[in-house]
């Protein structure tokens, strides 16, 4: 049987030609020859390569999702290789330039070409489209500068396939060959598919870095709002106290902001004292600087914007203390943010980095946001103190009305009795004075004796009664109360050297003694004492109840004086 291929004669019973391969029964419905043995084997051993070139392209996709270059070397290698010519670039498109991002091949390539018409990988971006060129060193009209460069390297022909995303041109591939030669439609046909896989492992790396950034933006977001919902909740656990607040925000500041540490200052006058810290560099509890042009930070505080020094250690005329200060301590770039209420500064907070590393617009606006909650807490502090002295004062008023109150009632309920007045006002001190106990002292006679108490136990009372009553003198503090006419008080009556009753004292374990002269007429008459068991005075405010005002014109005893005096008239 003759072979359609070749007109080789061969046996009738041979089913291929045994010249060629060619099979000798053609296929029904067709008039040409079909493909050799050998066309068929080559062709799966090519589609065989393609296959596996691309297994090995998407790999090095799968292994560098935030890496474009290891594909494009990958490409320029298998393309190469497939396509049987060892001179490949692949430029990207940069603004108004192509960039060469691979090569291979001893063809030298430029790294940086003009997107322009006049060459041929310009050409194929700004058409997005294949183009092919038999002999570039003869194309002097249509690519000129292709044509000159082709000829100081030595090139031929040349194809260029564009790499296409979304209908644009981004960049191409390119191949080259030192002689005159035209690419096979098999090769053209290769390279665009490699040209695919360069659009996929850009895509992949862009898609990847975008949603890493999203997911970084997330993060952060989610970490700042967590350091704002901690600095609140700190703010609500400590309406009266600033220092927690203070701490976590310098804390976080330093955390967030990439920080070697965080220092906070409050203005004091013309100094800067520091209020918080974190972080190694030395800032000691007292720390103070003067407010100054000359540092960072009190530049910060005059200006009432915020100040960066890339590098602090740099040799500079305009921050010279903060220079010294950078040297000594090892830090390098510094911020500094005002804390600012009404539009006036009230202290800063900065950040310090050791290397020399700016801080980003993110990270300033982000330390500005730190610096309003901590104003926040500052005011907040300063507002619920102001509220919670305002409230004291009236309860305190409250309980002093509600406290003369009931002594008005009882005077007016036993107009010839004193004791009951005596017991209310001695219980109305312990409890107005926050006192562990008090007690009321008269003049009977020559002698001060004590006529009422409360708070004092059994065996408290018989060391009392040990020296009282007794004749005024300067050696007690209630008798030196009475003789001067004026409050006297002892903070701690165990180190008072003009104190002679020590044994009374120790006995009862009282330290702090208030003593408020009660007078008729400008002249003592008794005197009203509070104690406490611990050293701790009593305040202005306290003593103040028990101090005679103008309305109060009579004391208990002369008010009821004159009751009993009354009372004899009627009888008689």
């Amino acid at each position: 049987m003759k072979c359609p291929r070749c007109q080789h004669e061969n046996p009738a019973a041979q089913k291929f030609c045994g010249d060629c391969g060619t099979p000798l029964q053609l296929p029904s419905g067709t008039a040409h020859p079909a493909s050799s043995y050998a066309d068929v084997q080559r062709s799966l051993t090519e589609a065989l390569a393609r296959e596996s070139a691309t297994g090995e392209i998407l790999s090095v996709i799968r292994s560098s999702p935030t890496d474009v270059q290891p594909v494009f070397d990958a490409v320029v290698e298998s393309a190469a290789l497939l396509c049987g010519v060892p001179n490949i670039n692949i430029f990207l498109r940069d603004g108004d330039r192509l960039r060469l991002v691979a090569h291979r091949g001893p063809i030298p390539a430029r790294s940086s070409l003009p997107l322009s018409r006049a060459t041929a990988v310009g050409s194929s971006v700004l058409a997005g489209q294949t183009v092919h060129v038999a002999d570039m060193q003869a194309e002097t009209r249509e690519f000129p500068e292709g044509s000159d460069t082709a000829r100081r390297m030595g090139h031929r022909t040349v194809l260029c396939v564009p790499l296409i995303r979304e209908g644009v041109a981004i960049g191409t591939i390119q191949l080259r060959r030192a002689e005159v030669q035209l690419f096979s439609a098999r090769q053209v046909s290769l390279l665009q598919t490699f040209a695919d896989q360069a659009i996929i492992a850009i895509e992949n790396v862009r898609l990847f870095k975008e949603l890493q950034a999203r997911n970084t933006d997330l993060t952060d977001a989610l970490a700042r709002e967590t350091a704002t919902s901690e600095i609140l909740r700190v703010i609500s656990r400590s309406p009266t106290e600033i220092q927690p607040v203070l701490d976590s925000v310098a804390e976080n500041a330093a955390r967030l902001c990439a920080a070697y540490d965080a220092v906070i200052f409050r203005l004091d006058g013309d100094v800067l004292r520091r209020a918080a810290h974190s972080g190694p560099i030395p800032a000691p509890l007292g720390f103070v600087i003067p407010a100054t042009r000359t540092r960072v930070t009190g530049r910060a505080v005059l200006d009432c914007q915020p100040v960066q020094v890339i590098d602090a250690q740099a040799k500079s005329e305009e921050f010279l203390e903060t220079q010294s200060f950078a040297r000594e301590h090892g830090f390098r770039t510094i911020l500094s943010v005002p804390l600012l209420r009404e539009g006036m500064a009230i202290g800063t907070i900065d950040l310090r980095r050791t290397e020399v590393r700016p801080f980003t617009d993110t990270q300033i606006a982000l330390l500005q946001t730190f610096a309003d909650q901590a104003v926040i807490a500052i005011e907040n502090v300063r507002l619920f103190t102001e509220l919670d002295a305002r409230n004291r004062d009236l309860r305190e008023a409250l309980e002093q009305q509600t406290a003369t109150g009931e002594v008005l009632q009882v005077i007016s309920r036993s107009p010839t009795d004193l004791q009951p007045v005596f017991d209310t006002i001695a219980r109305s001190a312990v409890s107005l004075c926050d006192a562990s106990f008090g007690a009321v002292f008269q003049m009977q006679g020559d002698l001060l004796d004590l006529v009422a108490h409360d708070g004092i136990g059994d065996e408290a009372i018989g060391g009392f009664r040990s020296v009282w009553p007794m004749r005024p003198n300067t050696d007690s503090i209630i008798g030196r109360a009475l003789l001067t006419g004026s409050i006297v008080q002892v903070e701690d009556a165990a180190s008072d050297p003009n104190y002679r009753y020590l044994s009374v004292q120790r006995a009862v374990g009282y330290r702090t003694i208030a003593a408020v002269p009660m007078r008729r007429d400008n002249q003592a008459i008794g005197v009203i004492s509070t104690w406490r068991l611990e050293s701790r005075p009593f305040s202005a405010t306290q003593i103040a109840f028990f101090r005679p005002s103008p309305t109060k014109r009579s004391s208990p005893s002369r008010t009821c004086g004159c009751s009993r005096n009354c009372s004899k008239r009627m009888k008689r």
